[in-house]
């Protein structure tokens, strides 16, 4: 079941916005994972132990790691930014990579002793809805929805 992949621009919902340069280094993923739950805190007043606030904090460490680690070019930075839906915090973060695209058809498992290639799979488990979505020659973002 392909549910995730578009390579035509989605039109901008008109909600509240927060969007963020950071390093494309595991710093950088680390400071986007805080980040989103810290906004996500202002936003709604969602503790930061709340399940909802761990949610955002998995998927968004997925999403920054991915972009570092598959969608990285040198000198390059991701981007971060969450938009607020009126019944979900969509987190997107975009990378430098758009011919690097996550898989068509849902993540299969990786091998049993594999050290990688579970954060897909971590991501689709719990968004509501995810993809990928490739606006310019030069970037593309992938995105996850998580229910609030």
């Amino acid at each position: 079941m392909v549910k995730h992949q578009a390579i035509t621009p989605e039109p901008r919902p008109t909600v509240p916005e927060f969007s963020l340069r950071l390093s494309s280094t595991r710093r950088g993923a680390r400071l986007a994972r805080t980040l989103a739950v810290q906004q996500l805190t202002e936003w709604c007043g969602i503790p930061h132990d709340s399940d909802p606030a761990r949610t955002v904090a998995l998927v968004t460490a997925e999403l920054a790691s991915n972009a570092i680690t598959h969608g990285h070019l040198a000198g390059r930075d991701f981007r971060l930014t969450l938009l607020l839906l009126p019944e979900s915090l969509r987190i997107e973060v975009t990378d430098t990579r758009p011919e690097r695209l996550p898989p068509a058809n849902s993540p299969e498992l990786p091998d049993a002793e594999a050290e990688s290639g579970r954060g897909l799979i971590l991501v689709e488990a719990y968004a509501v809805r995810w993809g990928c979505t490739v606006r310019d020659a030069y970037t593309k973002s992938v995105w996850a929805e998580v229910r609030l």
